[in-house]
Protein backbone atom coordinates (compact mmCIF):
# COMPACT_ATOMS: atom_id res chain seq x y z
CA UNK A 1 0.00 0.00 0.00
CA UNK A 2 1.48 3.40 -0.91
CA UNK A 3 2.43 5.45 2.27
CA UNK A 4 1.26 8.69 3.57
CA UNK A 5 -0.69 10.33 6.03
CA UNK A 6 -3.75 10.47 3.35
CA UNK A 7 -4.47 7.30 2.47
CA UNK A 8 -6.21 5.54 5.32
CA UNK A 9 -8.60 8.80 6.24
CA UNK A 10 -9.18 8.78 2.67
CA UNK A 11 -10.21 5.18 2.34
CA UNK A 12 -12.56 5.69 5.08
CA UNK A 13 -14.41 8.82 3.66
CA UNK A 14 -14.14 6.87 0.52
CA UNK A 15 -16.29 4.15 2.01
CA UNK A 16 -18.71 6.11 3.63
CA UNK A 17 -20.01 7.60 0.15
CA UNK A 18 -19.80 4.24 -1.42
CA UNK A 19 -22.02 2.05 1.95
CA UNK A 20 -24.18 5.04 1.47
CA UNK A 21 -24.57 4.79 -2.55
CA UNK A 22 -24.13 0.77 -2.36
CA UNK A 23 -27.29 0.83 0.25
CA UNK A 24 -29.94 2.36 -2.14
CA UNK A 25 -28.79 1.71 -5.65
CA UNK A 26 -25.68 -0.20 -6.04
CA UNK A 27 -22.74 0.81 -7.99
CA UNK A 28 -20.40 1.97 -4.78
CA UNK A 29 -17.41 -0.05 -6.25
CA UNK A 30 -17.30 2.68 -9.07
CA UNK A 31 -15.55 4.65 -6.02
CA UNK A 32 -14.03 2.03 -3.96
CA UNK A 33 -12.51 -0.24 -6.55
CA UNK A 34 -10.32 3.18 -8.33
CA UNK A 35 -9.60 4.73 -4.48
CA UNK A 36 -8.05 0.71 -3.44
CA UNK A 37 -5.83 0.47 -6.46
CA UNK A 38 -4.68 4.32 -5.98
CA UNK A 39 -3.36 3.42 -2.75
CA UNK A 40 -0.84 1.30 -4.47
CA UNK A 41 -2.50 -2.03 -3.95
CA UNK A 42 -2.07 -4.71 -6.94
CA UNK A 43 -5.14 -5.45 -8.93
CA UNK A 44 -6.23 -9.33 -7.43
CA UNK A 45 -5.77 -7.11 -3.80
CA UNK A 46 -7.74 -4.34 -4.95
CA UNK A 47 -10.74 -6.67 -5.71
CA UNK A 48 -10.63 -9.10 -2.80
CA UNK A 49 -10.10 -6.04 -0.25
CA UNK A 50 -12.95 -4.34 -1.65
CA UNK A 51 -15.12 -7.35 -1.62
CA UNK A 52 -13.82 -7.42 2.42
CA UNK A 53 -15.52 -4.01 3.27
CA UNK A 54 -17.95 -4.16 0.56
CA UNK A 55 -19.22 -7.08 2.27
CA UNK A 56 -19.74 -5.43 5.86
CA UNK A 57 -21.77 -2.38 4.45
CA UNK A 58 -23.87 -4.54 2.38
CA UNK A 59 -24.48 -6.87 5.69
CA UNK A 60 -25.41 -3.93 8.02
CA UNK A 61 -27.72 -2.49 4.56
CA UNK A 62 -29.14 -6.07 4.37
CA UNK A 63 -30.34 -6.45 7.91
CA UNK A 64 -31.60 -2.65 8.39
CA UNK A 65 -34.01 -3.69 5.22
CA UNK A 66 -34.55 -6.94 7.11
CA UNK A 67 -35.70 -5.82 10.00
CA UNK A 68 -38.19 -3.50 8.19
CA UNK A 69 -39.55 -6.68 7.04
CA UNK A 70 -39.05 -6.96 3.04
CA UNK A 71 -36.63 -9.53 3.10
CA UNK A 72 -38.49 -12.84 3.39
CA UNK A 73 -35.36 -15.05 4.25
CA UNK A 74 -37.36 -18.73 3.94
CA UNK A 75 -38.41 -18.25 0.40
CA UNK A 76 -34.74 -16.69 -0.73
CA UNK A 77 -33.36 -19.49 0.64
CA UNK A 78 -32.76 -21.01 -2.79
CA UNK A 79 -31.82 -18.46 -4.72
CA UNK A 80 -29.26 -17.63 -1.58
CA UNK A 81 -27.82 -21.15 -2.04
CA UNK A 82 -27.14 -21.04 -5.76
CA UNK A 83 -25.89 -16.92 -5.93
CA UNK A 84 -23.34 -18.71 -3.58
CA UNK A 85 -22.13 -21.46 -5.17
CA UNK A 86 -22.22 -19.34 -8.53
CA UNK A 87 -20.49 -16.12 -7.08
CA UNK A 88 -17.60 -18.83 -5.71
CA UNK A 89 -17.19 -20.20 -8.96
CA UNK A 90 -17.04 -16.61 -10.64
CA UNK A 91 -14.28 -15.89 -8.33
CA UNK A 92 -12.28 -19.00 -8.69
CA UNK A 93 -12.17 -18.86 -12.79
CA UNK A 94 -11.46 -14.78 -12.62
CA UNK A 95 -7.79 -16.03 -12.17
CA UNK A 96 -7.99 -18.41 -15.07
CA UNK A 97 -10.40 -16.43 -18.30
CA UNK A 98 -9.25 -12.91 -18.99
CA UNK A 99 -12.43 -10.93 -18.64
CA UNK A 100 -12.17 -8.32 -20.76
CA UNK A 101 -15.16 -8.92 -23.24
CA UNK A 102 -17.29 -8.24 -20.34
CA UNK A 103 -15.94 -5.10 -20.17
CA UNK A 104 -17.48 -3.97 -23.14
CA UNK A 105 -20.31 -5.70 -23.30
CA UNK A 106 -21.66 -4.52 -20.01
CA UNK A 107 -21.31 -0.53 -20.23
CA UNK A 108 -24.23 -0.99 -22.98
CA UNK A 109 -26.50 -3.47 -20.82
CA UNK A 110 -26.13 -1.10 -17.92
CA UNK A 111 -27.37 1.92 -20.40
CA UNK A 112 -30.32 0.02 -21.77
CA UNK A 113 -30.96 -0.31 -18.02
CA UNK A 114 -31.20 3.68 -17.18
CA UNK A 115 -33.14 3.91 -21.19
CA UNK A 116 -35.97 1.66 -20.07
CA UNK A 117 -36.09 3.21 -16.43
CA UNK A 118 -36.34 6.89 -17.96
CA UNK A 119 -38.72 5.75 -20.10
CA UNK A 120 -40.99 4.09 -17.53
CA UNK A 121 -41.21 6.63 -14.61
CA UNK A 122 -43.64 4.59 -12.98
CA UNK A 123 -41.57 1.66 -13.07
CA UNK A 124 -41.19 -0.28 -9.00
CA UNK A 125 -43.56 2.29 -8.28
CA UNK A 126 -46.10 -0.18 -6.66
CA UNK A 127 -46.08 -3.93 -6.37
CA UNK A 128 -47.22 -5.86 -9.97
CA UNK A 129 -47.97 -9.17 -10.56
CA UNK A 130 -44.79 -11.85 -10.40
CA UNK A 131 -43.83 -13.57 -13.58
CA UNK A 132 -41.90 -15.96 -12.23
CA UNK A 133 -42.31 -18.29 -8.94
CA UNK A 134 -39.53 -16.57 -6.72
CA UNK A 135 -37.67 -19.82 -6.04
CA UNK A 136 -37.54 -20.29 -9.54
CA UNK A 137 -36.58 -16.93 -9.74
CA UNK A 138 -33.57 -17.33 -7.55
CA UNK A 139 -31.99 -20.31 -8.68
CA UNK A 140 -31.96 -18.65 -12.30
CA UNK A 141 -30.85 -15.11 -11.55
CA UNK A 142 -28.40 -16.54 -8.99
CA UNK A 143 -26.78 -18.97 -10.62
CA UNK A 144 -26.08 -15.97 -13.36
CA UNK A 145 -25.86 -13.01 -11.38
CA UNK A 146 -23.58 -14.61 -8.45
CA UNK A 147 -21.26 -16.09 -10.99
CA UNK A 148 -21.19 -12.75 -12.76
CA UNK A 149 -20.35 -10.62 -9.18
CA UNK A 150 -17.89 -13.25 -8.85
CA UNK A 151 -15.99 -13.15 -11.63
CA UNK A 152 -16.49 -9.43 -12.73
CA UNK A 153 -18.32 -7.96 -10.30
CA UNK A 154 -19.25 -3.78 -11.87
CA UNK A 155 -23.35 -3.54 -12.03
CA UNK A 156 -24.46 -6.41 -10.41
CA UNK A 157 -27.28 -4.38 -8.10
CA UNK A 158 -28.22 -2.57 -10.38
CA UNK A 159 -29.32 -6.34 -12.63
CA UNK A 160 -30.50 -7.53 -9.58
CA UNK A 161 -33.00 -4.70 -8.80
CA UNK A 162 -34.09 -4.35 -12.42
CA UNK A 163 -34.93 -8.47 -12.30
CA UNK A 164 -36.86 -8.08 -8.86
CA UNK A 165 -38.48 -5.35 -10.27
CA UNK A 166 -39.67 -7.07 -13.95
CA UNK A 167 -40.08 -10.56 -13.15
CA UNK A 168 -40.61 -10.76 -9.63
CA UNK A 169 -42.95 -6.96 -10.02
CA UNK A 170 -41.89 -5.72 -6.78
CA UNK A 171 -41.58 -1.92 -5.57
CA UNK A 172 -38.22 -0.51 -5.71
CA UNK A 173 -37.92 -0.58 -1.65
CA UNK A 174 -38.81 -4.41 -1.91
CA UNK A 175 -36.61 -4.73 -4.85
CA UNK A 176 -33.51 -3.19 -3.15
CA UNK A 177 -33.99 -5.18 0.27
CA UNK A 178 -33.98 -8.20 -1.86
CA UNK A 179 -30.56 -6.85 -4.02
CA UNK A 180 -28.43 -6.87 -0.74
CA UNK A 181 -29.44 -10.05 0.56
CA UNK A 182 -28.24 -11.37 -2.90
CA UNK A 183 -25.18 -9.46 -3.26
CA UNK A 184 -23.96 -10.18 -0.04
CA UNK A 185 -24.32 -13.90 -0.65
CA UNK A 186 -22.30 -13.63 -3.69
CA UNK A 187 -20.00 -11.03 -2.18
CA UNK A 188 -19.52 -13.64 0.80
CA UNK A 189 -18.50 -16.25 -1.70
CA UNK A 190 -16.40 -14.42 -3.59
CA UNK A 191 -14.52 -13.20 -0.43
CA UNK A 192 -13.89 -17.09 0.60
CA UNK A 193 -11.45 -17.22 -2.17
CA UNK A 194 -9.90 -14.21 -1.93
CA UNK A 195 -9.26 -14.99 1.21
CA UNK A 196 -8.19 -18.57 0.70
CA UNK A 197 -5.86 -17.01 -1.86
CA UNK A 198 -4.30 -14.46 0.17
CA UNK A 199 -5.37 -11.26 -2.05
CA UNK A 200 -7.00 -9.18 0.84
CA UNK A 201 -5.40 -6.25 2.69
CA UNK A 202 -6.63 -6.35 6.32
CA UNK A 203 -5.65 -2.61 7.28
CA UNK A 204 -7.10 -1.31 4.13
CA UNK A 205 -9.76 -3.45 4.19
CA UNK A 206 -11.07 -2.61 8.19
CA UNK A 207 -10.54 0.94 7.49
CA UNK A 208 -12.92 1.36 4.22
CA UNK A 209 -15.18 -1.05 5.86
CA UNK A 210 -15.99 1.44 9.14
CA UNK A 211 -16.82 4.39 6.40
CA UNK A 212 -18.98 1.64 4.48
CA UNK A 213 -21.17 0.83 8.20
CA UNK A 214 -21.64 4.20 8.28
CA UNK A 215 -22.35 5.25 4.86
CA UNK A 216 -24.84 1.87 4.47
CA UNK A 217 -26.80 2.63 7.80
CA UNK A 218 -27.60 6.19 6.40
CA UNK A 219 -28.63 4.89 2.84
CA UNK A 220 -30.56 1.74 4.14
CA UNK A 221 -32.67 4.08 6.88
CA UNK A 222 -33.18 6.80 3.75
CA UNK A 223 -34.11 4.29 1.29
CA UNK A 224 -36.63 2.20 3.73
CA UNK A 225 -37.95 5.79 5.07
CA UNK A 226 -38.36 7.46 1.43
CA UNK A 227 -38.68 4.59 -1.29
CA UNK A 228 -38.48 5.10 -4.55
CA UNK A 229 -38.52 8.72 -4.43
CA UNK A 230 -34.81 8.41 -3.11
CA UNK A 231 -34.20 5.07 -4.51
CA UNK A 232 -34.70 6.15 -8.13
CA UNK A 233 -32.67 9.41 -9.17
CA UNK A 234 -29.73 7.65 -6.97
CA UNK A 235 -30.07 4.62 -8.73
CA UNK A 236 -30.06 6.05 -12.24
CA UNK A 237 -27.58 8.55 -11.56
CA UNK A 238 -25.27 5.46 -9.79
CA UNK A 239 -25.81 3.15 -12.90
CA UNK A 240 -25.07 5.95 -15.51
CA UNK A 241 -21.81 6.59 -14.22
CA UNK A 242 -21.05 2.75 -13.73
CA UNK A 243 -21.57 2.47 -17.43
CA UNK A 244 -19.62 5.47 -18.73
CA UNK A 245 -16.82 4.63 -16.23
CA UNK A 246 -16.55 1.00 -17.77
CA UNK A 247 -17.14 2.42 -21.07
CA UNK A 248 -13.94 4.59 -20.69
CA UNK A 249 -11.62 1.68 -19.53
CA UNK A 250 -12.82 -0.34 -22.18
CA UNK A 251 -12.25 1.97 -24.87
CA UNK A 252 -9.08 3.58 -23.40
Amino acid sequence: MTSGAWVLPVLFAVGAIAGFVDAIAGGGGLLTVPALLAAGLPAQVALGTNKFQSSCGTALAAWNYARAGLLPWRRLAPGLAATFGAGLTGAWLVTRLDPALLKRVIPGLLLAIVIHTLLKPDLGGKPRPARMDITWFGLLFGSVLGFYDGFFGPGTGSFWMMACVLVLGLDLRAATGHTKAMNLTSNLASLAWFVSAGRVDYISGVVMAGGQLIGAHLGSGLAIRHGGAVIRPVFLLAVTGLAFKLLWDALR
